[in-house]
Order: structure tokens, then sequence, then C-alpha cells
């Protein structure tokens, strides 16, 4: 019980991590001390999906938690495992993985762009 508890807390941390680099710019609207540990999560999660071969070091733990836990692993990334069936159900591909990233950037671009070079209404 308690592995399967801790197996469904690094999912659901690992997904707050995945909302928090696409729309955490948003938050940097209401508190402008949010930009600089997103934009280090948006770095983070840009060299994740950019690198062959790289995972976020939260799926091997949540696959050892889950496998403690007499559940079985998955291969590949949390992404490939959880989203890509969803949005892609063939499986994740290089280009795949370098659309993300750029999805990534240009999400964050429009929204770090409105934020702040927006022009302040006048009366």
């Amino acid at each position: 019980m308690k592995y399967r508890l801790l197996t469904d807390l690094v999912v659901a941390t690992h997904f707050a991590f995945l909302l928090f680099v696409v729309l955490g710019g948003l938050l940097v609207r209401r508190w402008r001390w949010v930009a600089i540990p997103h934009l280090l999560a948006v770095a983070w999660g840009i060299y994740v999906e950019a690198t062959p071969g790289l995972i976020c070091p939260l799926t091997p733990l949540e696959n050892r938690f889950a496998q403690l836990a007499g559940r079985e692993g998955y291969e590949g990334s949390f992404i490939e495992h959880y989203l890509v069936p969803i949005i892609y159900p063939e499986g994740l591909t290089r280009g795949m993985q370098i659309g993300l990233a750029l999805f990534v950037v240009v999400v964050n671009s429009a929204i770090y762009a409105w934020t702040f070079l927006r022009t302040p209404k006048r009366s």
C-alpha cells in the first residue's frame, strides 16, 4: 500500500511538473518571482525532450515504486507512457520529441511576451 501511494505521488508530481513547464508562465503574470524557477524548469524540460535517450529522473523512481507495489513498470519516458498514447497512438518518435520541445518554447514565449511586453492601458 505504501509503495502504491508513493507511485501515485510521483506520477502526480511528474504531471504537475509537466503542467508547470508548459503553462507556468501564466503564474508569472501574477507572481513575477516564479519566472526564475519556471524558466529553469522549461530549460530542463526542453533538455530532456531534445536529448536522445535521456529521461526524467522521476520516471525510474516511479517505476521502482510501482515494482515494489507489485505493479509493472514501463519502458521509456513519462510522456511516452502517459501522454503519447492519448496524443500519438503509435508512439513517440524523435521528430515528435523535437516537436514537443518546440511546443514548450512557443507556448512559453507567447506567455512571456504577453506578460512582459504588453503595454499598460491608459485612461
